[in-house]
Formats: C-alpha cells, sequence, structure tokens
C-alpha cells in the first residue's frame, strides 16, 4: 500500500489535539458516570428496572432528535467566535449544571415521585449535552485535511477520553462505601456535584483553545429567528444529503450495531460480578466492578488505541475495524470461563480482546467519518462536519435509548428481581448468555455492514486534491468577480 506523508501544515499541535481530548473526557465521562449512577436507581431506591431502563431511554430519544437540529444551527452559526465554539461553552455548562440536579434524590420519595423528577432534569441535561457535544464532534472533523492524522487526532482524543471510564468504576465503590456516605443515595448526591463540575470545567477547554476551519460565511444560512422557519428547507435538504451518503451510512450502521450491543450489557457486568461471583454480598464484591471496569479502559487506553491506530496505518482504517471486531467476539465468548466465582481473578482474562470492540469502533468511525465530509464537499460543494456528527451521533445515541430500554427488559426477561439479594441459578445463568450473545450478534451484523466501505487511504488522498484544486480555483473566480465589481 501508498502512505502518503503527512504535510507539516496538516499536522494538528499537541496543545490542540490535548485541548480537544479534554472535551472528548468531558463527553466521555457523563456516559460513563451515568451507567454507573444508574446502578443506584435499582440497587439502592428500589426502582424497577423497566422504569430505570425508560429513564435511560426517553432523555436520549429527544437527545437524538435534537442532535441534527444543533447540527444544521452549527455549521451555519456567523459568530466573531467561530461556528462550534460558542456552543461548546455554553452546552458545557448546561449540562454539568444539570447533572448536579439531577442526581438530588430520595429513597424516602415515592418510586414515581424519582421518576419523574429525573425524567424532568434529565431533559434538560441533555439539550445542554446536545449543544456541547455535537459542535465539538463537528469541529474534529474539520481540525485536519489528512488522512492518517485524523486518525492521530481521535487517537488521542480516545485516549483521553478512555480515561473517564478508567475513573467511572470508582464511583461505584466511593458511593457504596459506608465511611463516608450513611447511604448509596447520599453518595450519588454529593458525586454528581464532582461528576458535574468536573466536566464543566474539561469541556470548556476546547472552546477556549481549539481553533476552527476557516469557511467562507457567505454560503451560511441566516438563523435569526424570522429566518429559521425559511430554513427548514434547507435543513431537511441537509439531513437527507447526509443520509443519502452511502458510505457514511455504512458507518453509523456498524457504530449502531456495536454501541448498541456494548451498551445493553454495560450494567451487565456489575449484576454478574455482585450476584454471581459474591452471592449478592456487595461489601464481599467490594471494588472488584470498579476493578473490571478501570481494567477495560486502561487496555483500551495502552493497548487498543495505539495497536488499531498503527494497523489502521498499515492495512487501511476498513480492515483495521474488521480485525478489531473479531478480537472483540473472542472477548466476549471468554467471558463465559472469565467469570468463575471460585477465581475472581479470571475475570480480567478476556479484557484485553473485548477492549477492541468499543476502543477500536471509536477511534477508527470517527476519523473514517471525516474522510466522508470531505468526499460530501466534493459531491456537494459545501463543508457540513456539523450535520454528518449530529447524524452519526444520533445513530449513536438512538442506539443508547434503545440500549437503556432493551437492558432493563432483558434483566426482567431473565428473571431478575431487584427486591431480593440472592438470585436463582437460572436467572444468573440466563443473564451471563444475555452478556455474551447480544454483542457476538451486533458485533456479526456491524462486520457485514462495513465489508464494502470504499475510501481507502489513496481514495481520501484523491479527495483531497480535487479539493484543493476546486478551493483555489472558487478563490480565483471570487477575487476576479471582486475586481469586476470595482
Amino acid at each position: 500500500m501508498n502512505h502518503h506523508k503527512t504535510a507539516p501544515q496538516d499536522i494538528v499541535p499537541l496543545v490542540q489535539k490535548l485541548a480537544f481530548g479534554s472535551g472528548h473526557l468531558a463527553n466521555q465521562l457523563f456516559p460513563a458516570a451515568l451507567g454507573v449512577f444508574m446502578v443506584v436507581l435499582v440497587m439502592s431506591l428500589g426502582m424497577n428496572p423497566v422504569l430505570a431502563g425508560l429513564l435511560g431511554a426517553l432523555p436520549r430519544l429527544l437527545d437524538a432528535l435534537t442532535d441534527p437540529i444543533m447540527g444544521f444551527i452549527s455549521d451555519n452559526t456567523k459568530s466573531k467566535w467561530g461556528r462550534r465554539k460558542p456552543y461548546i461553552l455554553i452546552g458545557s455548562v448546561i449540562s454539568g449544571v444539570a447533572y448536579m440536579i439531577m442526581w438530588q434524590l430520595n429513597p424516602e420519595d415515592s418510586e414515581m415521585y424519582n421518576f419523574f423528577y429525573f425524567l424532568i432534569v434529565s431533559l434538560f441535561f441533555y439539550i445542554g449535552y446536545t449543544i456541547f457535544a455535537t459542535p465539538l464532534i463537528g469541529l474534529g472533523y474539520e481540525m485536519t485535511p489528512d488522512y492518517n492524522e485524523r486518525t492521530r487526532l481521535m487517537a488521542v482524543s480516545q485516549f483521553m477520553g478512555q480515561m473517564a471510564w478508567v475513573i467511572a468504576p470508582w464511583f461505584w465503590v466511593i458511593i457504596y462505601d459506608q465511611s463516608l456516605f450513611e447511604s448509596a443515595p447520599e453518595g450519588a448526591k454529593t458525586m454528581a456535584i464532582w461528576v458535574g463540575g468536573l466536566c464543566m470545567v474539561l469541556g470548556i477547554l476546547p472552546a477556549l483553545f481549539n481553533k476552527e476551519m476557516e469557511v467562507d460565511k457567505s454560503k451560511l444560512k441566516n438563523l435569526s429567528m424570522s429566518e429559521l422557519a425559511a430554513n427548514t428547507k434547507e435543513f431537511i435538504r441537509g439531513i437527507v444529503l447526509t443520509l443519502q451518503n452511502k458510505q457514511f451510512m455504512k458507518l453509523c450502521g456498524a457504530t449502531f450495531f456495536i454501541f448498541n450491543g456494548f451498551q445493553t450489557i454495560a450494567q451487565f457486568s456489575f449484576f454478574i460480578i455482585v450476584y454471581y461471583l459474591f452471592q449478592g454480598d456487595t461489601a464481599a464484591a467490594g471494588s472488584w466492578p470498579a476493578w473490571f471496569g478501570t481494567v477495560s479502559a486502561l487496555a483500551t487506553m495502552f493497548l487498543v488505541i495505539p495497536v488499531v491506530t498503527k494497523i489502521s496505518v498499515k492495512i487501511g482504517k476498513r480492515k483495521a475495524f474488521i480485525v478489531a471486531t473479531l478480537l472483540s467476539i473472542v472477548g466476549y465468548i471468554l467471558k463465559w470461563w472469565g467469570f468463575d466465582p471460585g477465581n475472581p481473578w479470571l475475570m480480567f482474562m478476556p479484557i484485553p480482546f473485548l477492549s477492541f470492540g468499543i476502543g477500536g469502533l471509536f477511534t477508527l468511525m470517527m476519523s473514517m467519518t471525516a474522510d466522508v465530509c470531505d468526499l460530501d464537499e466534493l459531491n456537494n460543494g459545501e463543508r457540513r462536519e456539523g450535520m454528518f456528527g449530529a447524524v452519526y451521533w444520533w445513530m449513536v445515541k438512538l442506539g443508547t435509548a434503545l440500549a437503556m430500554l432493551t437492558s432493563g427488559v432483558v434483566l426482567q426477561l431473565v428473571g431478575f428481581d431487584e427486591s431480593i439479594t440472592v438470585q436463582s441459578a437460572d436467572t444468573l445463568t440466563n443473564l451471563r448468555l444475555a452478556d455474551i450473545i447480544i454483542p457476538i450478534v451486533a458485533a456479526l451484523i456491524a462486520i457485514v455492514l462495513v465489508w464494502r466501505y470504499n475510501i481507502t487511504e489513496e481514495r481520501a488522498h484523491e479527495i483531497k486534491e480535487a479539493l484543493v484544486t476546486r478551493r483555489a480555483e472558487i478563490a480565483i473566480e471570487d477575487e476576479n468577480n471582486r475586481k469586476q465589481a470595482s
């Protein structure tokens, strides 16, 4: 394979990579913390798993619906601060504050009171999260035009984002530590303030330190309130053009299935460790669930991301994705022997393989989507990173919403009873089977979808050169028009 050397002007400075990565740490810490905190709803507030699943699903459906709108707004904002950065700043503040408020729940309140309180506040949280995350993703797509530098940028952002998954599992230990808090709900109240505040600070950094691509503002839509209705047709056109991009839809479909499969069973490891390995004794389970999550994140950071980045340069992004996904399937199969009540240490055996699933997915898919944005500009003459980012993450969030709902349904179908400490043998066997089969099926479907993805390094370089030529021609034409007008 012929490789093209990255031009010096296409290299993203380390400071900007770190600032962008800080935003991704906030972007990952919110869902990572939510995954841990949601356990409190079932295990300590006694909420029905289906209701808890609805709390995970319903706000995310709203979040998914608002993503394309936010993408369109971000793509077409005219301001001296840029198209993306003002929203990143505002959104990080809204989502941080809302997260703090969302977890101020009391066990003495009724189940339905806590349900509706959480639901209403989480709607504000997810609106703020959309305002923050959608422009952040679009910003990453436009920071470099180079095929391999995009992967390196996304590798740094994913490396920093994985720190969230190193930290988050320990929230479970802290929240349930009786020497720190008198109850888990009290622990969740306090930890939510720390998490919301940290995410707020980290989320602001890209707005302060990253640079945006210069675009021709004359081509941007007018987003004043009086013109929003008139722009509805353009908004719909933007979504249609995005959905018509076959290469992009392959990436969206693969992401939907892998992330949906992962999220559906994300909480199962906690339940399997506590109820299968330690017979429902949370004190005996101690920090084992936290170590499982932390070691998984560390494996992603120090093994998966460097390996996937390197092999993607050698064999291309599509093949690297397929290899990473197949390795994750091996990890899911090994889970059957890894969860052994006689030897809890075996739970770490599948982790090096498991980590290739999500770690490879987002390192490569973010980079591949940036390549698709160039193809879209070549075909349609517009830069629409915000819309692509919005639609891509719409698929992620739709998958997350369905996964949260499915997760609660699966728990109930396998016979899980939140009101008892010791679950039946059949329940635990069925839960372990679901923990393995669901993500494997999803991963195989994802491989099929990406099999014919065709933007190689060579084609990406050809697209880049064609865009450089076109932009130069447009610049000359605009200059001639200005001279004639004067």
